[in-house]
């Protein structure tokens, strides 16, 4: 498979990390850039906190020294905020590729409009892309992610990604499932098959990419140009030196590590996170929540994972971690498997009136949001 194109960089495999809030820092991507070739996304950042300088927000959106491109997803709803935050990533280098979220589903996000939301707007959504893209000035390609709409009833992905491609966008990237289906469900290939046929511009699919061979049935189901993969990664950065020999052609067997091998890989994970925080408790704090994602499947008694769970410091974890049984043969039943966040259907919150009228573009009252992170 030809590498997937994104102005001047060339990703391959064609494989992306979604961002993911308070997972895809600096420390995992750097650990999921270890494993195998790809783009990975840093955790979506505000425009009005990166254009206010908020500090947390700043720390976000560090890269690492060797990291290329750095890719920054940014979440808007107001076309001039939006470019203004371009327009900074430009003028200070901060980045080398901009992604815009239109796919989240959260409802601190739909409720202003945002996210998932915003497409429904059709008259906002283009104005707001075509802004990003001419702040940005040809100097870093500007991408689109988004689900298919707010629910079977509103639908938005074609009509959103060819006004996204009339903008001037490098690649739009479709997360198959509605506002309404949240993480829940199966995801429509067919619509990104769907989306595939409507564009010109790259086109890329997410959705239960659990394993590498799930990612090339979804490119010779949908024609898509690459994948995007969220959750399927969680306790699992060696997914990536699977998907990289999948789409090399490669023969040897995926990576089926034994609980040793992962607890090596969780240990590497926490020293990256130590670099990144500074503190030894700051790392072990935020490793806490990959520990269940690590150890899924695993013949671990309930009492070692509380403990796991409960780790304040490097010496506390390597002990523990001693404790496991370095020789289990990875669980075989989990894969394939969902990871991460599973959740039921679920009313999508919108902004009084958002549905009456579609070519509407004032933007909501109160959309922009201070804090980054999701």
């Amino acid at each position: 498979m030809t590498p997937l194109t994104l102005g001047p960089h060339q990703v391959d495999p064609p494989v992306v990390l979604a961002p993911m809030a308070g997972i895809t820092n600096v420390a995992f991507r750097q650990l999921c850039r270890e494993q195998g070739g790809g783009l990975y996304v840093c955790e979506m950042i505000t425009t009005r906190a990166l254009v206010e300088r908020n500090p947390k927000t700043l720390k976000m959106i560090a890269f690492a020294g060797d990291e290329r491109p750095r890719s920054l997803q940014l979440y808007g709803v107001d076309p001039d905020v939006t470019a203004a935050a371009v327009r900074m990533v430009v003028e200070e280098d901060l980045a080398d590729h901009v992604d815009l979220n239109f796919g989240c589903p959260v409802p601190k996000v739909t409720r202003k409009g945002g996210g998932a939301a915003l497409p429904w707007r059709r008259r906002l959504f283009a104005r707001l892309v075509r802004a990003a893209v001419d702040a940005a000035d040809g100097a870093v390609p500007v991408t689109v992610k988004m689900r298919k709409g707010i629910d079977d009833d509103h639908l938005t992905y074609v009509e959103a990604g060819l006004a996204a491609q009339d903008a001037g966008v490098a690649a739009v990237a479709l997360h198959a499932r509605t506002a309404a289906q949240r993480y829940s469900g199966t995801a429509d290939w067919d619509a990104i098959a769907t989306l595939k046929q409507a564009l010109d511009v790259p086109t890329l699919g997410n959705g239960d990419i659990w394993e590498a061979e799930d990612a090339l049935r979804m490119i010779a189901h949908t024609g898509a140009d690459g994948v995007v993969v969220g959750r399927g990664c969680l306790g699992r950065p060696w997914l990536f030196a699977d998907l990289e020999a999948a789409f090399a052609g490669r023969p040897e067997a995926r990576k089926l590590p034994t609980l040793g091998e992962v607890a090596a890989v969780l240990r590497r994970h926490t020293e990256l996170l130590m670099t990144q925080f500074g503190t030894e408790r700051d790392a072990c704090v935020d490793i806490r929540k990959h520990i269940a994602w690590y150890l899924k499947g695993f013949p671990v008694g309930a009492e070692l994972r509380r403990a796991l769970a409960m780790v304040d410091t490097l010496a506390e974890l390597d002990d523990l971690l001693g404790k496991l049984d370095a020789d289990a043969p990875f669980p075989l039943e989990t894969l394939g498997q969902p990871r991460g966040r599973t959740n039921s259907p679920g009313k999508v919150h919108l902004p009084d009136g958002w549905l009456a009228s579609r070519d509407t573009d004032t933007v909501p009252e109160g959309a922009e949001m201070a804090d980054s992170g999701g």
